[in-house]
């Protein structure tokens, strides 16, 4: 009898099937340096402790993605080590701040199954929480993933699609309990605050960055992510793209830092309510980015702070002074690789 994790493959999911997964992670402030280190965000609340007591807060969270990618990686080597890719995300929320020596864990459950018309492929939908050492909730999310079949003759499953939210709520949007009225601009290298922005105002974040195939390969390791189209170009330069494809998540972070450029005082991501890998990434792109403000709310009980929805757009080796997204057609133009629509909390004035 094996003794090894081949992975699951589509046929092994079943809708109402809980996935508990291996290896808890205590996280560090190595694990926060390395995260500046890869993708060079600027956010003064995860950069500093000092500013972070000053908004009432022990200490500097660690950056929520970096919080994601953690919980996110548990759960490769059961849900996603024989994908084809990650599709998308929906029902995100944050639901708690993690600091540095916080254990986060994950758990899955199955909620949707669909095969693809190949045969070959089909749609695994899974709702995760991850909790930390206290059994406290910290982030529950949606996605779906592409994952192979073992045995393409295998009978197809009845089809069973979730019916999931196109955005969260705007009341159930978690900010941590602290006071942003005494937020330090100048330190946080931005004068604007959740007031100065418009709905249907775009933001060129001007700056790129090229993803070298280390960055990659570092951040997939740092979030235990053992997926094979990441890690194995002895098995991927016999697949489609004949190279390792760059995890979705890494593009998202990289989006996210560059956004710093025109969102600089956007201190916590509250929740994702959409996200969209629409191309692959290879290490020799550059990234680029560019965001849309979709919907602007007050926080109950927190006239201090208030949330922007936003709607992040990257692309690959195409700059966003135009703001590329669709064409005329409605088809999302050559060069964008990631659509995520997410909520951000501001300092109000």
């Amino acid at each position: 009898m094996s003794k090894t994790n081949p992975g699951n493959y589509f046929e092994d999911f079943k809708v109402g099937q809980v996935l508990t997964h291996a290896t808890p992670r205590t996280v560090t402030t190595g694990d926060q340096a390395l995260y500046t280190a890869l993708y060079g965000s600027r956010f003064a609340l995860q950069s500093s402790d000092e500013f972070a007591r000053g908004l009432g807060l022990p200490r500097s969270p660690v950056d929520d993605l970096l919080a994601f990618h953690i919980v996110f990686g548990k759960t490769v080597p059961d849900i996603s080590l024989n994908a084809v890719a990650n599709l998308g995300y929906a029902e995100c929320r944050f639901l708690a701040p993690v600091y540095p020596g916080d254990t986060l864990s994950t758990v899955s459950e199955v909620i949707g199954l669909k095969e693809n018309s190949n045969g070959k492929t089909g749609v695994v939908y899974v709702r995760s929480v991850g909790r930390n050492q206290k059994g406290a909730e910290v982030l529950s999310y949606v996605r779906w993933v592409m994952v192979r079949k073992r045995d393409e003759n295998a009978p197809a499953p009845d089809p069973q699609v979730p019916d999931l939210a196109k955005v969260v709520a705007p009341s159930d949007l978690f900010v941590p309990e602290s006071d942003f009225s005494g937020f330090d601009f100048a330190a946080a290298g931005s004068p604007h605050t959740w007031d100065d922005y418009e709905v249907g105002e775009k933001i060129d974040h001007v700056d790129g960055m090229t993803i070298e195939e280390s960055d990659h390969m570092l951040a997939t390791r740092l979030y235990q992510n053992t997926a094979k189209v990441h890690f194995n170009q002895h098995t991927e330069g016999q697949g489609r793209f004949g190279r390792r494809l760059i995890y979705g998540g890494h593009v998202i972070s990289l989006a996210r830092a560059l956004s710093f450029n025109g969102l600089g005082n956007a201190s916590l991501v509250a929740a994702i309510n959409g996200g969209t890998h629409v191309a692959p990434c290879f290490a020799g792109d550059t990234v680029y980015a560019w965001s849309e403000v979709l919907d602007k709310q007050e926080v109950p009980n927190r006239p201090d702070v208030g949330a922007l929805r936003v709607n992040l757009v990257a692309t690959k080796d195409l700059p966003c002074a135009n703001f590329p997204k669709r064409d005329a057609s409605a088809k999302f133009v050559d060069g964008v690789i990631l659509d995520l629509d997410y909520w951000l909390i501001l300092p109000r004035k």
